[in-house]
């Protein structure tokens, strides 16, 4: 092999290894992320829902998965709200319009917030469409979900009931 293909192919494992060892997992704490709201230009960080259960879930408008969400999400968000739980959908699509097309057609009962430059998507090292986190009152993360299939709504819900049972 020739040296600069291996040094390209060291670069990208150099890259590679430190994405990954950088990916949040069980046990660690939220990444404190900028977030914009899809309305307007104001931004957010999660560090106000510090204190409260989060059902953090990454979506974009092609992800068909999501879709299959939403309705979940509602129903969990209309059962569950309250001062102690808090469910935020992060929007991925570069194009807001995208994203706003989709909660027309899917509309949230939750919080939907943008992350159009990914850089709370690179905190949390998002694998797949949908990705949800859940967040403990601490601020740690205690359970990692890829994907949606409706019949993990229950096993999600318990979770989520599990989370807010502690104190």
């Amino acid at each position: 092999m020739n040296k600069p293909i291996l040094t390209l192919l060291c670069i990208a494992s150099a890259i590679f290894f430190i994405q990954t060892a950088q990916a949040v997992e069980q046990g660690d704490i939220v990444p404190d992320c900028k977030l914009n709201s899809l309305s307007d230009a104001k931004t957010t960080t999660l560090k106000p829902f510090q204190g409260k259960v989060l059902y953090i879930d990454f979506w974009a408008s092609w992800c068909g998965p999501c879709a299959k969400s939403f309705p979940f999400l509602n129903t969990l968000h209309d059962e569950l709200k309250g001062d102690d739980f808090q469910i935020i959908g992060i929007n991925l699509d570069e194009n807001t319009a995208d994203a706003q097309d989709f909660l027309a057609k899917y509309p949230a009962s939750f919080s939907v917030v943008s992350d159009v430059q990914e850089q709370c998507a690179k905190q949390f090292a998002v694998q797949a469409m949908p990705s949800s986190y859940l967040i403990d009152r601490k601020g740690i993360i205690r359970h990692i979900h890829l994907g949606f299939r409706a019949d993990e709504a229950e096993e999600l819900k318990g979770l989520v009931e599990k989370l807010l049972a502690e104190h």
